[in-house]
């Protein structure tokens, strides 16, 4: 992985904290509004480092491959981005 571990370690144990957090206010029968809220910060984070690890990802791998790799390398780099832009348009 290209992406600085410490701070997509950071963002992950941060999740994780806010994950254990909302499975308490579920035990507890908290208000759901407040449930959802939680939810909703637990995905920014979650969204910030799996863009940590994109970027990371297009500015070496990806540009290792267009600047040095074979055609093979490049079609793989390609679809796999394309493969997960798909993903990403999904709901």
């Amino acid at each position: 992985m290209k992406a600085d571990p410490v701070q997509v370690n950071r963002l992950l144990k941060t999740a994780r904290g806010q994950l254990d957090g909302i499975l308490k206010m579920v035990e507890e029968d908290r208000y759901c509004m407040d449930i959802s809220n939680q939810l909703l910060a637990t995905i920014s984070i979650l969204s910030r480092a799996n863009r940590e690890v994109l970027r990371a990802h297009m500015e070496a791998c990806i540009r290792s491959a267009f600047e040095e790799g074979s055609e093979e390398d490049k079609t793989q780099k390609t679809q796999e981005i394309l493969t997960l832009l798909d993903k990403l348009a999904q709901p």
